[in-house]
């Protein structure tokens, strides 16, 4: 009797420790659930508090606007923000405000895009700023829009100093012909703006063409063969956007055209072999990657509720041989 009593006490023994086992080891396992979940929750706090800011840029894969996304990346990765990058296959206005429509009912934190002067562009932006989205124009503004800033160069200016660039030089007097990226464009009409101010004071200086390239560097040599055939005697041709001037050269070289000043804008790998070579006399350098960078920057300011600058300007330089 005694022995069946002690077997069973061993069997009770065994049920509570196996009992005890069974909750030490469904306590620890919910423990464990619950550090994941809060793991989870605290890796998705800081991805929701991550700003999501998309950046639209002219022409998706230009070496102008691959280094103002360079500069915006760099920026957003010291300030805790994420820039989704986009654009146009090809320079397309039409397609640049579809963008920008997609982006603003994707509810990001913020847009950043090069400004456009059209009506559509305008509406575009004020359906941001109604939803509570930030739209800063970088590179071109749209000073009628209800942008909240514009970080770029000072297009007024820099066509003064084209200008400038062209009237130091008295073997350069003569016609001009002109040009452009893009009639749209507001740093496009602000750079001629500023070109003609210093060109209509000078003497012995006359702008007798101006074409759009569409920004496109064939385009550009096209227009320039179409522009000397109906102005042999051009003495100097301005490019005002990035491939302008490499497709100037092109077009002097198809219609065999002997010495003709080309002066350009930006430092794309074309530009700066052509003026190695002398075929370009000198080219207006902007910043796109401080331009990306003080976009961001701005950005950070709005956020955080505090004073910004609504006009940031960014260096110019020339390069020449």
């Amino acid at each position: 009797m005694a022995k069946r009593k002690w077997i069973i006490g061993l069997i009770v023994l065994a049920a509570i420790f196996g009992y005890v086992i069974v909750r030490f080891l469904s306590s620890t396992l919910a423990i464990e659930r619950l550090v994941g979940q809060l793991e989870t929750g605290t890796d998705a706090g800081k991805q929701q508090s991550r700003k999501h800011v998309v950046l639209i840029a002219q022409e998706l894969d230009n070496p102008f606007w691959r280094t103002v996304e360079q500069g915006a990346k760099e920026a957003a990765a010291q300030r805790d923000m994420e820039i989704e990058y986009t654009g146009p296959i090809r320079i397309n206005s039409s397609e640049q405000m579809r963008l920008l429509a997609k982006a603003i009912a994707s509810k990001p934190d913020a847009i950043l895009t090069q400004g456009i002067n059209e009506p559509r562009y305008n509406e575009l932006v004020s359906r941001a700023m109604d939803q509570g989205i930030p739209v800063i124009t970088v590179d071109s503004d749209a000073p009628d829009s209800r942008r909240f800033a514009y970080v770029g160069t000072d297009n007024r200016a820099a066509g003064v100093q084209m200008g400038e660039l062209v009237v130091q030089g008295s073997a350069y007097k003569g016609k001009i012909g002109i040009i452009l990226g893009s009639e749209l464009a507001d740093n496009q009409r602000k750079r001629m703006e500023g070109f003609r101010s210093i060109i209509d004071q000078a003497s012995g200086y006359e702008i007798v063409d101006v074409r759009s390239s569409n920004i496109s560097r064939i385009e550009a040599a096209k227009q320039t063969k179409l522009m000397l055939s109906e102005h042999p005697d051009i003495r100097t041709i301005i490019g005002f956007s990035a491939w302008d001037a490499a497709g100037i050269v092109e077009g002097l070289q198809a219609a065999h055209k002997g010495k003709i000043n080309v002066f350009g804008f930006d430092d794309v790998e074309a530009t700066k072999r052509a003026i190695a070579h002398g075929d370009i006399v000198a080219t207006l350098v902007q910043q796109p990657r401080e331009i990306g960078a003080e976009a961001v920057s701005i950005l950070q300011q709005i956020f955080a509720g505090e004073p910004y600058a609504a006009t940031q300007y960014t260096s110019t330089k020339v390069l020449e041989q």
